[in-house]
């Protein structure tokens, strides 16, 4: 039978809780704290296709920071039965009919990760948008053998990309390309962009996409080694957030014709405002893509007076999905990977693993689970 991973429901509080388990509940299982089961492995009904349907064998999956808070309670409308993680990459072992039979048969596919919205640029249509893994919302996720998905919401794969960095690129590639390319309104050669919290996902495609369209990109971390990381990425400055005055410092590196920031790319959220007023043009730009430090935001009158705006932003279309995939062929980008676990889904702690990696933010790139083993083919 095919297998897939989940977790399970116990009694705790938002943040405090860590599914399937909180090793310090009195009301959690008798267990040995030596060894690690906080992922569950399950069998699920072998897939089959409607007429407009794909059975993609599943090579490889990647993490994203919702899953993190899908197994913290912080994330809404979480979902026992349904497999986390909503990025993926494998290959169509089967079909529907045969007009896809012929389209789609043993190609290697990249999935769409959201569901709900088509191509207009202010949002998704009906208001509804539904991001795969682990939530009510979608009935989909990738950390599974096998997923059966609708022919319209598979891509072909780059063909410079390896299975790890396919399944590397979705979520994070199309969050990255709304921010800089629809929302900043500053993808343009020669002006000067922020981009917070490198080392990321979503950071570090913002900045191999705005290298790659042309833009003067610089960076902040609180690790000099991220830093020296990303400017070998091609950021052309950067500074350590955690020390003082480094608004200052990223003003001397702006070049001298444009002493100024034209756009700001936040995921983290806090004082950014504050902060990026400072050193952005009048009528500058925040995008922000999360709000990992706080679910509040201060917006300052010194902003105001500046009129800096302040833009939302949150995953993409299907149109800036297949947009993003064609740029990222045209380009040659490789999405950087931090580490890719497992050979399978039986690694259970070699998965966990890779959420630690989260939630310490140690990683630098996407975390990825091999799920294929090598040389193994569909056992459907």
């Amino acid at each position: 039978m095919p297998k897939a991973i989940t977790i399970k429901k116990i009694d705790g509080k938002p943040g405090q809780v860590y599914y399937p388990y909180d090793p310090t509940s009195l009301k959690a299982p008798k267990i040995d704290l030596t060894i690690k089961h906080r992922l569950q492995l399950v069998e699920v009904p072998e897939p089959k296709p409607k007429e407009n349907e794909l059975v993609v064998r599943l090579n490889a999956a990647a993490l994203n920071h919702r899953d993190l808070f899908i197994r913290q309670h912080l994330y809404p409308g979480t979902n026992f039965d349904v497999p986390l993680l909503a990025d993926g990459c494998g290959t169509v072992i089967a079909t529907g009919s045969a007009s896809l039979d012929k389209t789609w048969k043993s190609k290697r596919v990249i999935l769409v990760p959201g569901r709900g919205w088509k191509d207009a640029p202010e949002g998704p249509e009906t208001g509804q948008y539904a991001i795969l893994g682990g939530t009510k919302s979608c009935p989909l996720g990738t950390l599974q053998d096998y997923i059966c998905v609708e022919a319209e919401e598979v891509e072909e794969a780059p063909m410079h990309l390896s299975n790890a960095e396919s399944a590397a690129l979705p979520l994070t590639g199309l969050t990255a390309w709304r921010a800089v390319f629809t929302k900043s309104g500053n993808a343009v050669p020669g002006r000067n962009v922020l981009i917070t919290g490198i080392g990321g996902g979503v950071a570090l495609m913002a900045l191999q996409f705005a290298t790659a369209a042309g833009l003067n990109v610089f960076v902040s971390s609180g690790s000099d080694e991220k830093l020296k990381r990303a400017r070998e990425l091609g950021a052309q400055g950067g500074v350590n957030y955690k020390q003082e005055g480094w608004e200052k410092k990223l003003l001397e590196q702006l070049p001298s014709g444009r002493k100024y920031l034209d756009a700001v790319i936040d995921g983290a959220g806090g004082d950014i405002v504050q902060n990026a007023t400072k050193l952005l043009k009048v009528g500058g730009v925040i995008v922000v893509y999360g709000m990992t430090i706080s679910p509040k935001m201060p917006f300052l009158m010194n902003a105001v007076l500046k009129q800096v705006e302040v833009r939302g932003s949150t995953m993409g279309s299907r149109k800036e999905f297949s947009d993003m995939l064609g740029f990222v062929s045209k380009k040659l980008i490789h999405p950087v990977i931090s580490r890719v676990a497992g050979q399978g889904l039986e690694n259970l702690d070699e998965i966990d693993g890779l959420f630690e990696e989260i939630k310490s933010g140690s990683q630098f790139g996407k975390l990825v689970v091999k799920i294929t083993k090598d040389g193994e083919g569909s056992r459907l």
